[in-house]
C-alpha cells in the first residue's frame, strides 16, 4: 500500500498551483510517498492522485456549529478522582462548573467532560456511576448557555445520557471498539464523534506497546474505523480521528506521529490532538509533575497546528490561547 503525506507549510511564499491543506491556515504543494517496504520520497502534485489531493484540500465540515478553518482550543474537564493530571481538582459538579466557565472565559471553544480516567493502570468505571459524574455537569453547563460539550467515554449508556443532557460531540477513545453499542447511538443522535486510536485498555495498554511501523499502523486502525462508522451510518463529514498520543505508545511512537502528522489528513477528517501534559513530555521536558508540563504542552499543540491538527485538547487553556494568538500572528497572519 502506498500512504500520501501532505507537507504542511504557513510559509507566506506561497507558490502558484499550492493547494489548502484541509481548507485552513497551512498549503501544501508537495506530498510525501510512504511505503513499508521503501525509503520515503517527495513528489509534486501534478504525480499525486487527483481525488486524493481533493480529499486533501477540501475543506472540513463545521463542528457542533464551529467553523475549522481556525485552530480550535478543547477544554478538558475531568470530573474525577484519579485522572492522571487533575484528579479530584473538579469531581463536584460545582468545581466542575466553574472550572468550565473559567475555561471558557480563556479562550475554550469546545468543553470535554469526562467521568473516567483513562490514564495508564485506570480502573473500568461503573456505567450507572461515570452517568452521575458526567450528566448533571453537562445539563448546568448546557443550562448555562456553554461552548459546546463533548463527552468523553467509551459507554454507549454513558454517551446517551451526555447527549440527552446537551453534549453535542462524542469523543470515544476506543473508536467504538469496547461498547458494541456505541456507533448505533452516535448513529441514531446525528452527532460528531471522534475516533481514537489505542492500544490495549487504560489497564494494560503501556505493557510493552510494539508495531511494525506505528505511523503506518496507526494510519491503517483509523482507517479501518472510519470505515467501520460509516456503515453503521455515520458520514465522513461527522467524524474526527485522534492518532490516540500515549495510548499504548512508548515516547518514541509518540514523537514519531508528531512529526508526521499531516498524514492523517488524507483520510479527510478533521484531526484531534490530545497530548497535554503527556508523560514523555515530563521525561523530555525534565517535568516529573503533570502539572509542571505546561510549556511542552503548548509546544506540541503549536507544533500540531503547524501541521494543520484542526482540534488541540488541552488543560491549560488561556497559556494554549495565548500562545496560539501570537503563532497565528506570526505564521499565518491572523491573530484569532
Amino acid at each position: 500500500m502506498i500512504y500520501y503525506r501532505p507537507i504542511p507549510m504557513t510559509d507566506a511564499a506561497r507558490p502558484a498551483g499550492a493547494l489548502p491543506l484541509a481548507g485552513g491556515w497551512c498549503w501544501f504543494d508537495r506530498v510525501e510517498v510512504l511505503r513499508r517496504d521503501a525509503a520515503p520520497e517527495v513528489i509534486g502534485l501534478d504525480s499525486t492522485p487527483a481525488d486524493l489531493l481533493a480529499r486533501i484540500a477540501a475543506p472540513r465540515a463545521d463542528l457542533a456549529g464551529l467553523t475549522l478553518d481556525r485552530p480550535r482550543i478543547m477544554g478538558i474537564l475531568n470530573v474525577t478522582p484519579d485522572s492522571f493530571s487533575d484528579g479530584g481538582d473538579h469531581a463536584t459538579p460545582a468545581d466542575a462548573v466553574g472550572h468550565a466557565r473559567a475555561m471558557q472565559a480563556a479562550g475554550a471553544d469546545i468543553l470535554d467532560v469526562g467521568g473516567e480516567s483513562t490514564r495508564p493502570g485506570a480502573a473500568e468505571v461503573p456505567v450507572a456511576e461515570e452517568i452521575a459524574r458526567t450528566a448533571p455537569v453537562i445539563a448546568a453547563l448546557r443550562a448555562a448557555g456553554a461552548a459546546p460539550v463533548s463527552i468523553d467515554t467509551r459507554k454507549a449508556g454513558v454517551a446517551q445520557a451526555a447527549l440527552t443532557a446537551g453534549a453535542r460531540i462524542v469523543n470515544d477513545v476506543s473508536a467504538f471498539g469496547f461498547d458494541a453499542g456505541m456507533a448505533a447511538v452516535v448513529a441514531a443522535s446525528g452527532a460528531p464523534v471522534c475516533l481514537m486510536h489505542a492500544r490495549g485498555t487504560p489497564a494494560t495498554m503501556q505493557a510493552d506497546p510494539r508495531y511494525d511501523d506505528v505511523l503506518l499502523d496507526v494510519y491503517d486502525y483509523l482507517a479501518d474505523r472510519v470505515a467501520f462508522a460509516e456503515a453503521a451510518g455515520i458520514a465522513r463529514s461527522r467524524i474526527l480521528i485522534d492518532p490516540g498520543i500515549g495510548f499504548g505508545k512508548t515516547a518514541a511512537h509518540n514523537l514519531a506521529l508528531l512529526r508526521r502528522l499531516s498524514l492523517f489528513h488524507t483520510l479527510g477528517c478533521p484531526i484531534l490532538l490530545g497530548v497535554s501534559r503527556k508523560r514523555f513530555i515530563g521525561t523530555i521536558g525534565g517535568a516529573p509533575a503533570a502539572k509542571d508540563r505546561m510549556p511542552g504542552s503548548v509546544a506540541l499543540a503549536l507544533a500540531g497546528i503547524a501541521q494543520g491538527v484542526q482540534i488541540v485538547r488541552v488543560h491549560d487553556v488561556p497559556e494554549t490561547r495565548q500562545a496560539l494568538a501570537l503563532w497565528q500572528s506570526v505564521s499565518v497572519g491572523r491573530e484569532n
